[in-house]
């Protein structure tokens, strides 16, 4: 499954000749490429897709796309699944090693 997901523009820099940019998606920062859309600027909302922007859009779509997101979330997981349908762990997944 392929999905295209909001997130704010925190970062524009250049890689190898590229425009790319440092994307906050609710707290998660990871990059994209910033080629197809140009006029981005910093602060700006963008929809991602496979590691590009490939639009920009308002805050308020961006509230309503996490929003929507927030419910998919919540009723997978009250059918005890994720958003993808794998069954959740009965108990959180610990990192510690002690």
């Amino acid at each position: 499954m392929c999905l295209a997901v909001p997130g704010r523009l925190v970062e524009i820099y250049e890689e190898a000749g590229m425009r790319m940019g440092r994307i906050d998606y609710n707290g998660t920062v990871n990059v994209a490429c910033l080629e197809y859309v140009p006029e981005i600027e910093i602060g700006q909302y963008t929809v991602v897709h496979a590691g590009f922007a490939i639009s920009i859009i308002d805050e308020e779509e961006a509230a309503r796309s996490f929003d929507v997101w927030r419910e998919y979330k919540e009723s997978a997981a009250s059918a005890g699944v994720d958003l993808f349908g794998n069954k959740l762990a009965d108990e959180p997944v610990s990192n510690d090693e002690g």
